[in-house]
């Protein structure tokens, strides 16, 4: 069929200028394959068959511009075709719904596991891996964590390490980040932060080496195809947009060897794992981002990799 199916968001709630899964659709349009999009709530499964209400799109052009962004039309895309179409038919189907990962994002992963064609990231891979979570399984890699709604609990691990970084589990963009201190306002943020011990947090501790910047390794089949370096914004302490290429150092070579296993053998074919200091943090699953930012900014091509990669290079091997 020489066709990629994207299964996302509404395209009018994406940001063409910075949205990583249009700088996938980029890059397949540049690679010569169509380009097909439907919301999870247009898929269905009739006799045992996968089938899509998808929309053909044509992106407009863009341009290089500053600010991280491309100069895009306001609207970037015409519409060609729409039909009700065989997911099997597609070439690969890219799961791209922004966390986090409720009801609906998981009941789209089930209708998936019968796609009959690729899908990237594999469902089950993701039911499988919890971004948030992966990097515990590597507590030789990670900074000191800990992980529950215990208010106390929480306290005393703060004392411990001085500053924690605190987030809730089942978080993503950066919202409700908290960054705890070791002094009289701990607890009541600490309750603020797991709703009276009702929810469940990350906390690890705070990583003063984030002022030289928060690495994100772009992951693909578990090797780097690419690094970036994000900083805290001058008026936050959470994490800005691409702002330098990135180094690829012995703690970074390490981590990628200590995921590729988990990775290739869940499917995860894209991923984002971010770095502090040479400490694993978390690996983004999901909805893998920043590829369209980073290729704006520093002049890459790690859409165009990505997607030659699933559609050419079976054998791993990035062009």
């Amino acid at each position: 069929m020489n066709a990629i199916l994207f299964v996302t968001d509404p395209l009018a709630g994406l940001l063409a200028e910075i949205d990583a899964t249009i700088g996938l659709m980029h890059a397949s349009q540049e690679l010569g394959h169509d380009v097909w999009c439907c919301r999870p709530e247009e898929l269905a499964v009739v006799d045992g068959r996968l089938r899509a209400h998808a929309h053909k799109i044509r992106l407009r052009p863009r341009h290089p511009g500053g600010d991280h962004r491309w100069v895009v039309d306001r609207t970037w895309w015409d519409e060609l075709d729409l039909a009700m179409v065989e997911v099997a038919d597609f070439d690969v189907v890219h799961l791209r719904i922004d966390p986090p990962v409720d009801d609906r994002y998981l009941h789209t992963t089930y209708l998936l596991d019968l796609a009959g064609t690729r899908v990237v990231n594999r469902p089950d891979g993701i039911r499988a891996v919890h971004e948030k979570l992966v990097a515990l399984r590597f507590p030789e890699l990670c900074p000191p964590t800990y992980v529950g709604p215990s208010v106390s609990g929480l306290r005393e691990f703060v004392a411990r390490v001085g500053t924690a970084v605190v987030k809730p589990v089942d978080g993503f963009a950066g919202l409700d980040v908290w960054l705890v201190h070791d002094d009289h306002a701990a607890v009541a943020l600490l309750e603020s932060a797991t709703h009276g011990g009702r929810r469940q947090v990350i906390a690890q501790q705070y990583l003063p080496a984030v002022e030289h910047g928060n690495k994100r390794l772009f992951l693909l089949d578990g090797e780097i195809a690419g690094a970036v370096l994000r900083r805290p914004c001058a008026d936050d302490f959470r994490i800005g947009p691409p702002v330098a290429p990135a180094a690829i150092e012995d703690a970074d070579l390490a981590i990628a060897a200590a995921l590729k296993p988990l990775l290739v053998r869940h499917g995860l074919v894209i991923a984002g794992a971010d770095v502090i200091g040479g400490r694993l943090i978390e690996v983004n699953v999901t909805c893998p981002g920043g590829m369209h930012k980073t290729d704006a900014l520093l002049g890459t091509r790690l859409s165009h990799a990505m997607v030659s990669h699933l559609v050419h290079d079976r054998e791993g091997v990035l062009a």
